[in-house]
């Protein structure tokens, strides 16, 4: 992995987090996106605040790709955990990124954009890097499902754990970015701290609790993830 590392997130909190572990920074406006650059240890990191959403995702990598050219692409951010093995605080690492959302007919796989792989493989290098960290976080590799959605009830949890029964979190932005990168052949993975568990009992209190008591504690993890790079 070389030395500067593309870093996306969706909401400013999340963007806040990462943008207060960097140091020398600067900030640059390229078309409709603010990229700030800055330095972790011996790397550079170029952090940009996406937008919620596969289309936010998609326009703003390209844009960081065609212009910083990036040795690698970390989505970071939250995501809701929608397998029982996980619980709030654990954090999960892509080794594929799939949309739950998209169906091109019946002659392609439920999921999957006519002409792409159903499934966008991670970077191994980034995903062996994320299984060695020495933290008291939780991390587990598996499949993220995508999609421009929210989930908030059981009855959509169900049909997307019913179509990938792999399926370990969801969220709005990773397998957009993903897909960008697989076009242009940059190393990637999602890094994604569990908020919330959708579907269950106080759901939306559980992901406000987040914000309000964890969010600081959970965000260290990705500090390390992004050194061992």
């Amino acid at each position: 992995m070389g030395k500067t590392i593309g870093v996306l997130t969706a909401m400013s909190v999340e963007y806040k987090q990462i943008a207060s572990i960097l140091t020398d920074t600067k900030t640059e406006k390229i078309g409709p996106h603010e990229f700030l650059k800055g330095t972790l240890g011996n790397k550079e990191i170029i952090l940009m605040q996406c937008g919620i959403g596969k289309v936010n995702a998609a326009s703003g990598v390209t844009n960081m790709i065609i212009h910083y050219k990036p040795d690698g692409i970390v989505s970071t951010g939250v995501a809701g955990g929608i397998d029982v093995c996980l619980r709030v605080m654990d954090v999960v690492v892509s080794t594929q990124t799939c949309y739950h959302d998209v169906s091109c007919g019946d002659d392609v796989d439920p999921g999957q954009v006519q002409g792409l792989p159903r499934f966008f493989d991670s970077s191994k290098e980034m995903v062996e890097k994320a299984k060695a960290l020495e933290s008291d976080v939780r991390i587990v590799p598996g499949l993220i499902c995508t999609g421009d959605q929210f989930i908030t009830n059981r009855e959509q949890l169900n049909v997307i754990k019913a179509s990938y029964p792999e399926g370990l979190a969801v969220d709005m932005e990773s397998a957009a970015i993903a897909q960008v990168c697989h076009l242009y052949g940059i190393p990637f993975a999602s890094f994604r701290i569990i908020s919330d568990t959708p579907g269950a009992e106080a759901h939306f209190e559980e992901y406000l609790n987040f914000w309000q008591t964890m969010a600081d504690k959970s965000f260290s993890v990705t500090r390390l993830f992004l050194n061992s790079l």
